[in-house]
């Protein structure tokens, strides 16, 4: 069984092979492989959503790979090599880390939090906010929003206060509906959403993955609908909402 170190150098060496032989590896970029790296993400989200452990690792591997593969054409483009990511990244954690390599003394995972934010803006970023890619789907970046902000105290005290902030989102939204303006019924819809997912937090939940299993559920449910109008010799288009909704409550008494 080969440690990490070979099995790492291994596979460096396939990626060199691959590059210098391949016609699809040959001919990638960074833009090509953009979408694919996007797409083994989300494969390993799913994995790790469903604590599916054989396809955890199998999506890291793939995962893995992509990381190499932009380090190899970054390396041919003598920009830095896979080494110099490595010796970075060990660094910074090393940086970021006084707690472990220096004298930093903290009491829980909150102070260590605190104090990365605090060294990354003394590494010059200029607002602890920084960071926070602006791609990121809506909702982690909510929740990596409210993250951060935290750690300079700007956080509710309690839960109740949360539920609070929601509670006065909703009437502002039903105010909005009310007034028949689109731009601001968005606006406060998204107020809404934002107080939800910080009430989450304090539920120690993460939102996303809550609205995953959610959708999973629904996929679940709605599929055995499908299939239980069929076998009644019906489709669910020729069904009224009524019997539709017969069917959905009987499939909610079964273990989804």
């Amino acid at each position: 069984m080969q440690n990490a170190g070979q099995a790492f150098e291994k596979l460096v060496s396939i990626m060199d092979d691959l590059r210098a032989k391949c016609p699809w590896d040959q001919k990638q970029t960074i833009h090509s492989l953009r979408q694919l790296t996007l797409e083994e993400t989300y494969e390993l989200t799913d994995a790790i959503t469903e604590s599916n452990w054989i396809s955890i690792k199998e999506e890291l591997g793939d995962l893995m790979l992509h990381l190499l593969f932009y380090s190899k054409i970054a390396s041919e483009e003598n920009r830095f090599t896979i080494a110099e990511v490595l010796e970075d990244i060990s660094k910074k954690l090393i940086d970021r880390h006084p707690h472990i390599y220096g004298d930093v003394q903290v009491e829980n995972d909150e102070d260590v939090k605190r104090n990365w934010e605090k060294l990354k803006l003394k590494e010059g970023k200029t607002s602890v906010l920084s960071g926070v890619p602006k791609t990121m789907p809506a909702l982690i970046k909510a929740m990596r929003l409210q993250e951060k902000a935290k750690q300079v105290g700007f956080e509710w005290e309690n839960r109740a206060q949360v539920w609070e902030k929601v509670k006065e989102e909703e009437q502002e939204l039903m105010e909005a509906i009310a007034g028949g303006e689109q731009h601001k019924i968005e606006e406060e819809f998204g107020d809404m959403v934002f107080s939800m997912v910080n009430f989450a937090r304090f539920l120690n939940v993460d939102a996303e993955n809550a609205l995953e299993i959610t959708n999973k559920k629904f996929i679940y449910r709605f599929t055995q609908m499908e299939q239980l109008a069929l076998k009644k010799g019906r489709t669910l288009d020729a069904m009224s909402l009524e019997e539709m909704d017969a069917i959905w409550n009987e499939i909610k008494q079964k273990k989804d």
